[in-house]
């Protein structure tokens, strides 16, 4: 009998033994897993902030002026030489037109 009552002693002790460690495990696992998702949380918040107070994309950049200005501003300088041969502006209004096509 004493043998048996050995074994019985032996397997209660196993078995309250597995009990504890697996228990201690999952409380570990626990705080493990809330630890991760406060991190997680803080990350999210920290993004969020980070988005609304992010300074505003820059503008685009302004357009080139297309080559097909060119000769357009060319024909606007011809037109403003007729109008000056022809009399009808003055030397001064011409020079002020002229002024404000080259400049676009």
């Amino acid at each position: 009998m004493g043998l048996i009552r050995g074994m019985a002693r032996t397997a209660v002790v196993a078995g309250t033994a597995t009990a504890v460690s697996n228990r201690v495990s999952r409380r570990q696992a626990d705080r493990w897993s809330q630890q991760d998702q406060q991190q997680y949380e803080a990350q999210q918040y920290q993004q969020q902030q980070a988005q609304q107070y992010a300074a505003p994309p820059p503008p685009p950049p302004a357009p080139v002026a297309a080559a097909d200005d060119g000769p357009d501003m060319l024909e606007q300088l011809e037109k403003l030489i007729g109008l000056r041969d022809a009399g009808a502006l003055s030397e001064a209004e011409f020079e002020v037109a002229k002024a404000k096509i080259l400049a676009g």
